[in-house]
């Protein structure tokens, strides 16, 4: 049965109803980034899991049986699965989850080690609702961690672009490449809603959709142009790949168009063939060619053939001091490209005089893949349980590892003047964290429009 939520958590969830204190009344829980890769964090994703899996009646009957029998079978015993508990859920709720989920707006930069989201429970009889669903809510590591490296990249992008041309080019200089290379559509539909945040360009179509469905669009988000790829251009044999490019020139007359040109020999695609024998067609296209090189050592292979597009097609100096392809050539790298590589092709190009200008990134696995819930180090954890109608500070604090020491009571995120901050909940200032689930129902909700403009409005990076 599709979205069952007594189903969407570890086998170890089921049997944590029987080892909290007696009396307990309220566990409530918190999620942050404890660090990682980078030392701010894009909160994004949320609004997707609330309203897929637990917005409405999510708990019925027919769902209790098929998780108690699929249970018994899994435990080999009937007496670990919770079937009273839900079964009040049901019966006292009419199914909707009676929780308090509390968060940063989404498109939020938040710094590592500070508090995101709280969840806790609002009927005392369902303590133990509150961790059972950290399996599922810490899944947000995936959106956050895809928007965080997306905007890290944006940032790295632009201080090339204000140090050597234009920075109003920003938005399309990172494609997302990685609908082929992720685990799931759905992972395709989360980690490129995720790079749209950030930039406007994607080849990933199920992003589109997935932002029209969860965040209250009718807008496309995102956008591409036409392209080849090997087979259409290997298909015409190595004898014919002047003919091909031709085909491409003249299939789309005007606008942009990428053409794949190392399938034999790069540089003598770029030299004789761009360079020499299309030069024409190419510098009296209304519109512009983007070639795409797709092997080789990315920094080294870049400057190469842009200083051959340069000598060949010819280029202008910018009031920056850098040089500038004419307008109707561009390249993109799309192969072996991630954060590090981008710095690095970058750093390659200004050094030798080349604008950023020149150049986007097309980024696949690196954007949507190869990534991992300790990327950002992200974390679920209990800070206050009401037993005996008292609150107690619950943390955890290993010897063997500080940086999982966990925070204590319940949370509130401020802004100060350094930026945010997170303090106890009896803290006079403004709480940066809203509530946006209770008791079945969405209390806030955000366009995608909204998500980007927070974005752009946090404090920045550096």
């Amino acid at each position: 049965m599709h979205n069952n939520i007594l189903l969407l958590t570890d086998s170890y969830k089921l049997s944590h109803y029987k080892q909290y204190p007696p009396n307990t009344s309220q566990i409530y829980s918190y999620f942050e980034s404890r660090g990682g890769k980078f030392d701010h964090i894009t909160f994004f994703g949320l609004q997707y899991l609330l309203k897929n899996y637990l917005a409405g009646t999510v708990i019925t009957q027919q769902k209790i049986d098929q998780a108690a029998k699929l249970y018994t079978a899994h435990f080999g015993t009937d007496t670990l699965f919770n079937r009273a508990g839900w079964q009040y859920i049901l019966d006292k709720h009419q199914g909707r989850l009676p929780v308090r989920i509390k968060a940063v707006a989404e498109g939020t930069v938040v710094p590592a080690h500070q508090v995101m989201m709280t969840v806790e429970n609002t009927d005392p009889a369902c303590y133990w609702l509150t961790n059972f669903l950290e399996t599922l809510l810490v899944q947000l590591w995936y959106p956050c961690t895809v928007a965080t490296i997306s905007r890290e990249v944006r940032s790295l992008i632009l201080h090339y672009l204000e140090q050597t041309g234009d920075p109003q080019l920003i938005d399309f200089k990172l494609h997302d490449f990685g609908f082929r290379g992720v685990s799931s559509v759905e992972s395709a539909g989360i980690g490129g809603a995720a790079h749209l945040v950030n930039f406007l360009g994607t080849d990933t179509v199920a992003a589109l959709t997935f932002i029209q469905d969860f965040y209250e669009t009718d807008e496309v988000a995102g956008f591409s142009i036409p392209a080849a790829e090997h087979s259409t251009i290997t298909s015409w044999t190595q004898a014919g790949e002047q003919d091909a490019y031709s085909n491409m020139l003249a299939q789309y007359p005007t606008g942009l168009v990428a053409v794949v040109s190392d399938s034999y020999d790069v540089y003598h695609a770029c030299e004789k063939l761009w360079g020499e024998a299309l030069k024409e067609q190419v510098l009296q296209r209304n519109g512009t060619l983007i070639v795409r090189p797709d092997s080789g050592v990315p920094k080294d292979v870049v400057l190469k053939v842009v200083e051959i597009l340069g000598e060949k097609l010819g280029y202008t100096i910018n009031a920056k001091g850098f040089k500038v392809l004419v307008p109707q050539v561009r390249v993109i790298q799309g192969d072996g490209v991630n954060y590090e590589s981008i710095g690095e092709i970058l750093a390659n190009l200004a050094n030798h005089g080349w604008s950023a200008d020149n150049i986007a990134f097309g980024m696949g696995g690196a954007l949507l893949q190869k990534v991992h819930r300790d990327t950002q180090k992200f974390a679920f954890k209990c800070s206050c349980a009401t037993v005996d109608g008292q609150d107690r500070l619950v943390y955890k604090d290993p010897i063997t590892d500080q940086g999982k020491r966990s925070k204590k009571g319940r949370l509130k995120l401020i802004q100060t003047a350094d930026g945010f901050q997170t303090v106890q909940q009896e803290s006079p200032e403004e709480d940066c964290l809203q509530t946006v689930f209770e008791d079945g129902y969405l209390r806030k909700t955000y366009t995608f429009a909204e998500v980007k403009a927070n974005t752009l409005a946090t404090l920045p990076l550096k």
